[in-house]
């Protein structure tokens, strides 16, 4: 493998790589399952090819009935688990973003969460959470004291860091908000010698036409797909039938020129 080629390996389960590292000290842990805490995010890796213990060990850590966000390698649910949500989603890059600092932003914190997740409900980018704050640098725009928009960071696998919970309130946008927070997050993970990369909806055609604007590129496709754990039943153990509308896997994987 070559040093590019493992640079971007990261990548593929992003979950996993920044909590062995980075996210370390937020990782929740059982047998080869990880995951972070259900109020800092909702992500949860497991190994490749999950065999029943795996299975075992993310039922005892999310509870009978709970839901999870499983990863992409995962092509076989268990008899009794059940998928509740599929959606398709796309992975970029950003080798070519420099970013930009921006001197009316500003640090957002604990202190701010409550208007963080009331900008989050009326404009659903995605989870947020009330400790998602702790996963990174959040910044944010505000307008006569409001918070009117936001961007932050997420993931952190090594040598890169997500931006995420990019949103703007509906008032305020198309003057360019959105743009300059993202490309002030990305001048932070710049100046850490990381490089920016984000995820968002295959269906968000705007986004994507904004992110390649700024210069990220598409690295492969792939699904944000929640499965509920079984309330009683079957063994998480006893495989069952193959997921449906599945799309993970090395296929996913575009030139790069997830």
């Amino acid at each position: 493998m070559t040093a590019t080629a493992a640079a971007f390996a990261v990548l593929d389960d992003p979950a996993r790589a920044s909590l062995l590292g980075t996210h370390a000290h937020l990782a929740e842990r059982r047998g080869r399952v990880l995951r972070y805490p259900v109020d800092v995010s909702p992500f949860l890796s497991m190994p490749a090819e999950p065999g029943p213990a795996d299975w075992d060990d993310v039922a005892a850590l999310a509870g009978p009935g709970g839901h999870v966000s499983v990863p992409g390698t995962v092509s076989v649910l268990p008899a009794g688990w059940e998928e509740v949500a599929n959606i398709p989603g796309v992975q970029l890059t950003g080798e070519r973003v420099a970013g930009a600092p921006d001197a009316e932003v500003v640090r957002l914190g604990p202190v701010d969460v409550p208007e963080m997740l009331d900008l989050v409900e009326r404009t659903k980018p995605g989870p947020f959470l009330p400790r998602t704050v702790e996963l990174g640098v959040y910044l944010g725009i505000r307008r006569g004291g409001a918070l009117v928009a936001m961007a932050g960071e997420r993931l952190r696998p090594p040598g890169w860091t997500e931006i995420s919970a990019v949103c703007t309130d509906p008032a305020h946008r198309g003057r360019g908000l959105a743009t300059r927070l993202v490309l002030a997050v990305a001048a932070g993970i710049r100046n850490r010698g990381e490089t920016p990369f984000l995820h968002t909806s295959a269906a968000n055609a705007g986004a994507i036409r904004l992110y390649e604007r700024l210069g990220f590129r598409l690295r492969r496709t792939t699904d944000f797909r929640t499965v509920r754990v079984p309330a009683r039943g079957p063994s998480s153990g006893d495989l069952g039938e193959p997921a449906p509308a599945l799309r993970y896997g090395r296929r996913h994987s575009r030139p790069s020129g997830r």
